[in-house]
């Protein structure tokens, strides 16, 4: 299973950006799919969840400025991102719990792509 990351890149603060993750191979069903971040010097935090009935999950400082939404039939989870803010500068990393079609569990993680806001 790989999930591939996308849409990281340089904004200035008020600016949008849009983020997508397909995931792909050996996959029976995702159960949940979300995004983290981690910018320099702290730990990875969760920023906002989906699971498979659509409910969704967001950190205090993102909501109402970021929405994550997901394509079931691309194995594919969005994260747009408006009203940036040099806080949210981190490096984002999607995650996904699936069945493989072993139908093992387990957790699987992006390669990460950098958001970066600032003038």
């Amino acid at each position: 299973v790989q999930l591939q990351a996308s849409g990281g890149g340089l904004v200035q603060p008020g600016g949008s950006l849009r983020l997508s993750c397909a995931a792909s191979g050996s996959i029976f069903s995702i159960n949940r799919m979300g995004w983290y971040r981690q910018a320099a010097g702290k730990q990875r935090e969760l920023v906002a969840a989906i699971t498979g009935g659509d409910s969704t999950n967001y950190r205090d400082s993102v909501k109402g400025r970021f929405t994550i939404s997901r394509d079931n039939a691309k194995n594919t989870v969005y994260l747009q991102m408006n009203s940036l803010k040099p806080e949210d500068t981190a490096v984002y990393y999607c995650n996904a719990n699936l069945h493989n079609r072993a139908l093992q569990r387990g957790d699987y993680w992006g390669q990460g792509t950098l958001v970066t806001v600032s003038s």
